[in-house]
């Protein structure tokens, strides 16, 4: 038998019988290059811009916005922790936009499909770094999304090997989990303000004047906004279903259900990217959305040349012990620190 029939062969008997097993591979694969792809979105703009933003001669001049936090501390250590980025080190336009070279050349190589914890903390802290000296244009709230989806980034990929598929760092479930809570808390939030923000979200008359008021229409905006009547009311209706009640769906011990949820998820992002234009925040969200589905569903939709690696790997589920300690202390972590968020949710004030 050559070469060939036996990678027929193995493909065939993987396919009929280990495809009722719950992992994660290509879920990682895939994330790990949605997280490259928004770092690209991140980075590559600032080359451009930083100079005329927070430059030297910029509108908001990161040093004389380091310099005012320096002096609110007296210049002390707490000051560095209130405020971490790299930009202590220097503050010019030369030092910001080689740090921004570096991090469109390490988000280029994660979308090639090498990514270790090493690259991805780095990504992180360059992302940190420009969040905190960004003010009014970096102030969004996608940007800080980013942060947390990245920081869990660090611990979904082996410390040193950066290729795709490791048979040595099984992808963790409970990772999967933590950025379906992320997820979950975008979307839920993001139904729960809507209602408290408008009495139009309640009486479903949103959409009759959303497209001709959002930030950035787009050409397709118009055709939207003359759609009839009874079909803006039943967007506003899908809306709210999508993100008041699918959100539930998430954590139900069924892949399965979490994956039809990331379907109407997905769908949602697309009506809006389709109508309108909010920068990378839709984009952002669909790479959240791709924890929602395992290998199983994920594996229809993947190229052979993929799918021949992932057959070899697809057995290895055993999580190494120190993996295990790594995930509970991250996991114990992230318990800790939705404290605030969740009370901001459940709160009537909710910001």
């Amino acid at each position: 038998m050559d070469l060939q029939h036996l990678l027929k062969s193995k493909r065939k008997k993987y396919y009929t019988t280990g495809s009722n097993k719950e992992t994660y591979w290509l879920t990682r694969f895939f994330l790990l290059r949605g997280l490259g792809f928004l770092y690209f979105l991140v980075f590559f703009p600032i080359i451009h811009q930083f100079e005329a933003l927070l430059g030297e001669n910029g509108l908001l001049p990161v040093s004389l916005h380091l310099q005012r936090y320096s002096s609110y501390f007296d210049d002390s250590w707490f000051t560095y922790w209130k405020l971490p980025t790299l930009f202590w080190i220097s503050a010019t336009d030369h030092f910001a936009v080689t740090l921004a070279y570096v991090g469109l050349a390490l988000s280029i190589v994660v979308i090639c499909g090498y990514a270790n914890a090493f690259i991805m903390f780095f990504l992180w802290l360059l992302q940190l770094s420009f969040l905190h000296v960004g003010q009014t244009f970096w102030s969004f709230g996608w940007e800080t999304n980013l942060l947390e989806i990245g920081f869990l980034g660090i611990f979904l990929c082996p410390l040193f090997d950066g290729r795709p598929f490791s048979i040595r760092f099984p992808p963790s479930k409970i990772i999967m989990l933590l950025y379906r809570w992320v997820l979950f808390r975008l979307m839920f939030g993001a139904g729960l303000i809507k209602l408290r923000g408008d009495s139009c979200w309640s009486d479903l008359t949103c959409m009759n004047f959303h497209f001709e008021t959002q930030p950035i229409p787009n050409p397709l905006s118009p055709y939207f906004h003359f759609l009839p009547d009874f079909f803006l009311k039943g967007l506003v209706l899908f809306n709210h279903f999508v993100e008041l009640g699918i959100p539930w769906l998430l954590f139900l011990p069924f892949p399965l259900i979490s994956a039809i949820a990331g379907v109407f998820f997905i769908l949602l992002q697309l009506g809006v990217i389709v109508g309108g234009n909010y920068a990378w925040i839709n984009y952002i969200t669909l790479v959240m959305i791709i924890p929602c589905f395992d290998d199983r569903f994920l594996k229809k939709f993947t190229p052979n040349f993929i799918k021949e690696n992932f057959i070899y790997i697809a057995k290895y589920r055993n999580v190494k012990w120190y993996q295990s300690v790594v995930v509970l202390c991250l996991t114990s972590l992230i318990v800790f620190l939705s404290y605030k968020p969740v009370m901001n949710l459940i709160g009537p004030r909710q910001v």
